[in-house]
């Protein structure tokens, strides 16, 4: 006679440690390559400029279409008129790169010396003709890629509030559609649009590659579910409709401001759903949008199995393994249900802020994942003292850290696999197909070391690091 066990609740707590992160205005490296059309302006001091250097030197053969509005001290102390210089630049900008958008990017220094972005673009956007987008990506975040949530919230604005009138004439109207329905018959096009099932109309929001904007779409086409459009879309000039009464949902977990402003502002029902993020991520996501919908999912107990057993040669190499989160781009919560599942333990999560509103779907489904898989659940750290995380990750010794770029040299160093958390930001990992992504860069620390452990080097960096 066995006794049921009570499943225990997460755990949170919260330190007062520094934020090791990247300033959110790094959102600028993939924003302006999601939206074709637009055109980024920074507006801060010199060590913006310096930072947004080297973060975008690596994109050598990309041309960036950002600038920065370099700050001196008349314009810190108010001598110049701020109005006259943000239009000379503006002017400049269209001259040169007529973009269908400027997004003004305000930094640490606009909001100390208080510059009045929102109150000067509308005025300059009407003497211009071309919208303006104000978005406060700074420093004062907890995590460099809620800088992407500042602007999609911004930009939620901006959104049309109102379809075309003429239902008949919105095909016609639609380059996009016009283009992708080239050279097909009416009938055919007629018959997929009788695929969907007669719904409210669906938008998503979050910034992701096209192939994954695709591959998310068709899993939901599959299921009879339309999307309406994605915040940001390709193109400014394409932005979704949003009327009151649309569904939104999200595919990152940093986007709680993007989702709040959806709600209040637009009036739009968030539905709360686990992130796209690994098989099982990515099945309680499109089950739990097909739910609202009144839709029965098909087909996606095969679809998961089968990414699993494709992913069997990654989960052999980790299965039993523990990894620790030292918290650093929001992404920490859904990794590390998604590591769990594929049999790992994880003692601690780092996460530099956590919103349990938005992110309530997919705590429920992380301590399901402990539950199911047996073993304890994490326990949750926001904001963590990294000085005090180090202390803990000597004592609990884990197989794998996933931290930012700070700490990893100096762990690897003490002997202890680490992977850069940045990486997960910039690679694809949603969708089904995708997971194998994950799977390779957590894995990739394990397969180096132990290689040059077979080959006697890691003795030689042990003396190295003595020495």
């Amino acid at each position: 006679m066995t006794v049921a066990q009570t499943p225990q609740p997460l755990e949170f707590e919260c330190e007062t440690g520094n934020y090791h992160t990247f300033c959110p205005i790094s959102c600028v490296a993939w924003l302006y390559q999601k939206i074709e059309d637009s055109f980024f302006l920074v507006i801060g001091t010199k060590t913006c400029g310096y930072f947004l250097q080297n973060a975008m030197g690596v994109m050598i053969f990309a041309e960036p279409r950002y600038a920065m509005a370099e700050l001196e001290e008349a314009d810190i102390s108010a001598q110049l008129n701020d109005y006259e210089e943000l239009k000379r630049l503006c002017l400049q900008i269209k001259r040169d790169r007529n973009p269908s958008v400027i997004v003004w990017i305000g930094t640490c220094t606009t909001e100390i010396i208080k510059m009045d972005l929102e109150g000067l673009a509308p005025k300059l956007e009407s003497e211009i003709g071309i919208p303006i987008v104000t978005a406060r990506a700074n420093g004062l975040d907890y995590a460099f890629t809620q800088g992407e949530d500042t602007v999609l919230a911004a930009m939620a604005h901006k959104c049309p509030k109102e379809a075309p009138k003429l239902e008949a004439d919105k095909e016609e109207r639609n380059a996009i559609s016009k283009l992708l329905n080239f050279g097909r018959k009416k009938e055919d096009v007629a018959a997929e649009e009788s695929e969907y099932v007669d719904h409210t109309p669906l938008v998503l929001f979050g910034s992701l590659p096209d192939p994954v904007v695709t591959n998310l779409t068709l899993e939901l086409k599959k299921q009879g579910i339309k999307v309406s459009g994605w915040l940001p879309a390709k193109r400014y000039t394409e932005l979704p409709v949003l009327e009151e009464g649309y569904y939104v949902a999200g595919v990152n977990p940093f986007l709680s401001r993007t989702a709040t402003t959806l709600m209040r502002r637009r009036k739009c029902k968030l539905i709360g759903a686990p992130f796209p993020i690994g098989p099982d991520g990515t099945r309680a996501w499109i089950e739990k949008i097909s739910s609202v919908f009144g839709i029965e999912p098909k087909g996606l107990d095969e679809r998961e199995a089968k990414i699993w057993e494709s992913l069997e040669d990654y989960i052999k190499l980790i299965r039993g393994k523990s990894v620790f989160f030292m918290g650093d781009n929001l992404l920490e919560i859904s990794l590390a249900r998604f590591l769990i599942r594929c049999g790992m333990t994880c003692p601690e999560i780092g996460i530099p802020y956590m919103d349990k509103r938005y992110q309530a779907a997919e705590l429920a489904l992380l301590e399901k994942t402990c539950q199911e898989m047996g073993i304890p659940n994490p326990k949750i750290i926001e904001k963590p003292d990294n000085y005090n995380q180090l202390q803990r990750i000597h004592e609990l010794k884990p197989d794998l850290v996933i931290t930012g770029m700070a700490h990893a040299n100096p762990l690897e160093a003490r002997g202890i696999n680490t992977k850069w958390s940045v990486e997960f930001t910039f690679a694809q990992i949603h969708g089904f197909t995708n997971a194998r992504d994950i799977l390779e860069l957590a894995t990739r620390p394990l397969r180096r070391n132990s290689s040059l452990k077979d080959l006697g080097w890691d003795k030689l960096v042990k003396e190295e690091a003595k020495v």
